[in-house]
This record gives C-alpha cells, sequence and structure tokens, in this order.
C-alpha cells in the first residue's frame, strides 16, 4: 500500500487529504492515511478520519507523532489539548469511530523514551489489544535485530503480524542523524561501505539498493512476507530494489 503522512495544521491537513483522495481515485493503489496526536483534539482528528473514510481510504497508520523540536532537540511530549494521551489511546479512538485497518509502529531497538525494552513492548501490546492489526517497525540494519526483537515480541504475548520498516539509505549523513534522534545503530560496515560516496550519487544508490535487497532477502529466509519501505521521497531507489528481488510492474 502507499502511505501518506497527515499534518495537524489546517493548511497541511487539507494538502494531505487530497493527496491520499488522488491515489485512490487514479490509481486504484490501497492507501494508507497517517494520522498523529501532536497538535490536534479528538474532534479534530475524527473530522479527519471521516474525511478519508468518505474518500474510501480504510487503512490507517496510527502514529502519537513527534513532539515539538527546539534548537534541534526533541522536546517532552505533551498531550494536546482535548486530544488523546498517546498512540494506544488514538488506536482505541479509531476503532470506535469506524472499521478501520490499524497499524501501529513499533521500535526493534527501543524507543528513546521507553524506559526499558519491556515496558516498550508492553505499550506496544497495548495498542495492538486496542484494536490494531499489525505493526509497523523503525528501519533497522541488521537482519537479526528484527529477529530478536520478533522473538521477544512473541515472548510478551504479541502475535499480530510485525512488518519490517526498510531504509534504503539515499544520503548516510541523514541516515546517521535519523538514526541519533530514534535510537538506531549504524554498524561500521555501513560507514565503511558509504565511506568516500558523498559526491558519487550513481553508485551511492547502487551500494543502497544492494543492501537493502539483501537485508530483505535474509528476512524472507527467516519467514518474513510483508515489508515496509521508507521511501523518504526517491521512488527510483524502491523501484531499483524491488527490481532485484524480482517484483515487476504487472
Amino acid at each position: 500500500f502507499v502511505s501518506v503522512t497527515y499534518g495537524a495544521g489546517g493548511s497541511t491537513r487539507e494538502r494531505t487529504h487530497s493527496t491520499v483522495e488522488r491515489i485512490v481515485r487514479e490509481t486504484g493503489i490501497p492507501a494508507a492515511a497517517h494520522l498523529t496526536c501532536v497538535g490536534a483534539s479528538k474532534t479534530e482528528i475524527a473530522e479527519v478520519a471521516e474525511a478519508y473514510w468518505d474518500a474510501g481510504i480504510r487503512h490507517i497508520v496510527a502514529l502519537r507523532g513527534d513532539p515539538p523540536v527546539k534548537d534541534g532537540v526533541f522536546q517532552t511530549f505533551a498531550p494536546y489539548p482535548e486530544g488523546y494521551a498517546d498512540s494506544a489511546d488514538l488506536v482505541a479512538g479509531l476503532a470506535k469511530l469506524r472499521p478501520f485497518e490499524l497499524s501501529v509502529g513499533a521500535y526493534p531497538e527501543k524507543h528513546p523514551e521507553a524506559a526499558s525494552a519491556a515496558a516498550d513492548l508492553a505499550h506496544l501490546k497495548r495498542k495492538l489489544d486496542a484494536g490494531a492489526s499489525r505493526a509497523i517497525t523503525q528501519f533497522f540494519f541488521e537482519p537479526e535485530t528484527f529477529f530478536r526483537f520478533r522473538d521477544a515480541a512473541a515472548g510478551a504475548g504479541i502475535s499480530a503480524d510485525i512488518v519490517p520498516g526498510i531504509l534504503p539509505v539515499a544520503s548516510f549523513a541523514n541516515v546517521q542523524r535519523m538514526a541519533a534522534q530514534c535510537g538506531t545503530c549504524v554498524p561500521e560496515w555501513m560507514a565503511r561501505l558509504f565511506d568516500g560516496l558523498d559526491d558519487k550519487p550513481e553508485a551511492r544508490q547502487l551500494v543502497s539498493a544492494t543492501i537493502a535487497a539483501e537485508m530483505v532477502r535474509r528476512l524472507y529466509a527467516g519467514g518474513v512476507r510483508h515489508f515496509h519501505f521508507y521511501t523518504l521521497n526517491r521512488a527510483e531507489l524502491a523501484y531499483a530494489i524491488c527490481h532485484l528481488l524480482g517484483v515487476r510492474p504487472k
């Protein structure tokens, strides 16, 4: 499916709704809208969700959302006035509103705000028990990281499908910055592979596509059948990876 992010601001909300509606109307590709708790009341989120339902959107990725950034640092999250307390609360509200298919986020290397890995898994279970049917993970770079997380989730009583999030590396510097913000480990072998490719975009894309395709193959060998690609508006990389894996346009 194609997923599009919802922003709380009025103009952003209108643009996003228009984009998702156009995807459904013109392409026939199943589209999922991202809804967050940040900067919106329960009433405002309900209005957005109802508009998606009327447009034929049946899948929502329900996320708490990032707190505001000040001087390059994320601030402490605080619920919006008359808004949802967290993502589990958001899932429960959306589940009551309409029979949406709901996906939520998961963190193989623990959410940076979680007190512990066990507490993070407990929160994931709350989201799934509230009405979500699957979890999509934050990006990671070692298949073993996902397998350990999947086993730990099963041990915590989570039986829902967990979809690995794959991030092709368009810019290694950007990946390092994003990884630092969300607590993802960037292995040293990646730094070595991308060293010297800052001004060689073609070579960098070849390396990136090869790394991502190989990780998908290893995950597939471990029983994974669904994948989520973080394209970051770079569709050509995801297209190349799918081509490498044998997925072609019909």
